[in-house]
């Protein structure tokens, strides 16, 4: 679940990892995005997206969404725990710290100084040299897919990290769906061999973790059920703009 199309990011690294699996994919088109919303609306908003989900009677929910995660996540387990195990996403904080030298955070308005950002780098980076980086409009602009928002996002975002830094942590799950863009961004300022940390994959293996799925390639793979705002329907256009949202619309379908 996710507030939109940032979804495909654990959805296709679920599919990598265990292609048998049947997903239902559960956003809020009409309420994204969720960054700019109180924490009580994005809760009320991340319970009704999850409900619906929780419908299908999945063996996990994946709360795939930073903001969500910040907000509604211990709402969400309340709900739902123990009988449907719920997984937030936390940005990779940590293993950007344990890889040395100052890295940046690129995360929306919203998360970026927020007491949760500010939390996990006291926790896990407080040793380390960190820039948090707003990214206004990029999880927008990569919502509708659209290509010039999306450059000029992150050609903002990459003036605003340091030329020093040798990671950057992605921590919206949208911004993963331009992760090579962002790369080539901050290449062209100059800046070394930038790794990249994002939380899909992390996310994905922990929730198979937590259900017992073998995380392995198998045979056939398994269905794709789409919810936008509780109803049954196709991916968004906008979805075919990116590589995860391709391999899931090959067996997208509607029960």
């Amino acid at each position: 679940m996710d507030s939109g199309i940032g979804l495909l990011a654990a959805a296709g690294a679920v599919r990598r990892l265990c292609p048998e699996a049947d997903l239902v994919l559960s956003s809020d088109p009409d309420g994204m995005p969720w960054g700019p919303r109180s924490p009580r609306d994005v809760t009320e908003r991340a319970l009704v997206v999850a409900r619906a989900a929780a419908q299908h009677r999945p063996d996990a929910l994946i709360v795939a969404c930073n903001t969500a995660s910040v907000h509604a996540l211990l709402t969400l387990r309340a709900e739902l725990e123990p009988r449907l195990p719920v997984i937030g996403t936390v940005p990779a904080i940590k293993p950007a710290a344990a890889g040395g030298g100052p890295f940046a955070i690129w995360a929306t308005p919203a998360t970026t100084g927020s007491p949760y950002q500010r939390g996990l780098i006291h926790d896990f980076a407080a040793s380390a040299e960190v820039t948090e980086v707003p990214c206004p409009g990029l999880a927008d602009a990569v919502e509708h897919a659209d290509e010039a928002a999306i450059d000029s996002a992150v050609a903002a975002a990459a003036a605003l990290t340091p030329r020093d830094v040798r990671a950057v942590v992605l921590g919206c799950t949208h911004y993963e769906l331009v992760a090579e863009r962002i790369r080539t961004a901050l290449g062209q300022r100059g800046l070394p061999a930038v790794v990249l940390h994002s939380s899909a994959d992390a996310v994905a293996a922990q929730a198979l973790r937590r259900i017992g799925a073998r995380s392995v390639p198998a045979g056939l793979n398994g269905s794709v059920t789409v919810l936008l705002g509780g109803r049954e329907s196709a991916l968004p256009e906008p979805a075919l703009a990116y590589a995860e949202g391709r391999l899931l619309a090959a067996v997208s379908q509607v029960h």
